[in-house]
């Protein structure tokens, strides 16, 4: 902006000399009618009170930021970008929570330690071991995943609507595959 007013105003000064050799009479006019600016809205002094009530009507029409309604569900909510931060949220309050009560184990008499969870373990049915290895193994492969492509993302790989929607699917497929090594194959 700074820039066109500099530009502008030497043209001004040019068009009120004398011609030169390099100017001729119409090409400042040309330059200066082409380049006008004109304002459509009318500004006013506010007080500080007024200022404030303004301000406080304008941010009561704004969404929450961010707001659930800017989202298009079929791409977040549904997709990856959401189940990432709810993964993350579940690791991270298992591993919270865990700590604390291993912390807290030998004060209140209870035994974490890795032998008394593996016999616990060992005790479990087929069907419910193979249930709580899928439920504690696919929130941390999803997330891996997911974050894998959002690294991509920050080396700007990967942005456009089609690459988006199969990496998405490549994300679910391979953190499914990887849940399902791990759990029969450990």
């Amino acid at each position: 902006m700074n820039a066109q007013r500099v530009g502008l105003r030497a043209l001004r000064q040019a068009a009120a000399k004398q011609p030169s050799t390099l100017f001729s009479q119409s090409l400042p006019r040309l330059a200066l009618a082409s380049s006008l600016q004109t304002r459509t809205a009318s500004t006013q002094k506010l007080t500080e009170t007024d200022a404030q009530t303004l301000l406080a009507s304008q941010r009561q029409q704004r969404p929450v930021s961010p707001h659930l309604t800017a989202y298009d569900y079929s791409q977040t909510w549904l997709g990856a970008s959401i189940w990432t931060r709810v993964t993350g949220q579940a690791l991270s309050v298992s591993l919270y929570g865990f700590s604390l009560a291993y912390l807290a184990a030998p004060l209140t008499g209870w035994h974490l330690e890795s032998a008394t969870l593996a016999a616990s373990a060992a005790g479990l049915s087929p069907f419910l071991g193979v249930a709580l290895k899928s439920l504690l193994a696919w929130p941390f492969f999803f997330h891996f995943a997911n974050g894998t492509r959002h690294l991509l993302w920050d080396l700007t790989y990967g942005f456009k609507k089609a690459t988006i929607q199969q990496t998405s699917y490549v994300v679910l497929g391979s953190s499914v595959v990887a849940t399902l090594g791990a759990v029969f194959l450990l």
